[in-house]
């Protein structure tokens, strides 16, 4: 009973150690995809490229209650928008504050708030959503290694 007990518990080791490589090889798969396929672009947009875009494409400009009969309301923050502030008017004609715009458009909303027109082209949505997520899947990656051989190492040897 002693041998079955011992049997036992080595085939468990080896299952264990069995689902440990194969779990390392298809991280390493995935990292070679990855590297094979372009996966990390070429010219990632950054963040500064990002709003400058945003600002050639939908310049800013100080809001004025004479030239609007639009209700000046933000239905971003819902705050009022006041005389004089950086304010970006769409081509569907929203007006939204500045950087309550920005900050919409940065969570990968290339729409209009409101009517949800495209303000930006999916191209360039894109790559910034690619290369803002690319380092979090890199990260995540390392973590789920690390959780890995944190969990319970003694079992495996």
């Amino acid at each position: 009973m002693a041998s079955l007990a011992a049997l036992s518990e080595s085939f468990s080791h080896f299952y264990t150690i069995t689902l440990a490589l194969i779990f390392i090889l298809i991280l390493q798969l995935v990292t070679l995809i990855r590297s094979v396929t372009g996966y990390h672009s070429q010219d990632p947009i950054t963040l500064a490229q990002y709003l400058e875009y945003i600002e050639d494409n939908n310049p800013t400009i100080h809001f004025s209650k004479k030239s609007t009969l639009e209700p000046n309301e933000c239905t971003v923050c819902l705050s009022e928008i006041k005389e004089g502030e950086n304010v970006r008017k769409l081509k569907c004609k929203h007006t939204f504050h500045r950087d309550c715009l920005d900050q919409w458009l940065q969570q990968y909303r290339a729409t209009c708030p409101l009517c949800r027109t495209k303000v930006l082209p999916e191209r360039i949505v894109a790559e910034f959503y690619r290369q803002q997520h690319e380092v979090e899947y890199d990260e995540e990656i390392v973590r789920a290694i690390s959780a890995f051989y944190s969990i319970d190492r003694n079992r495996l040897f």
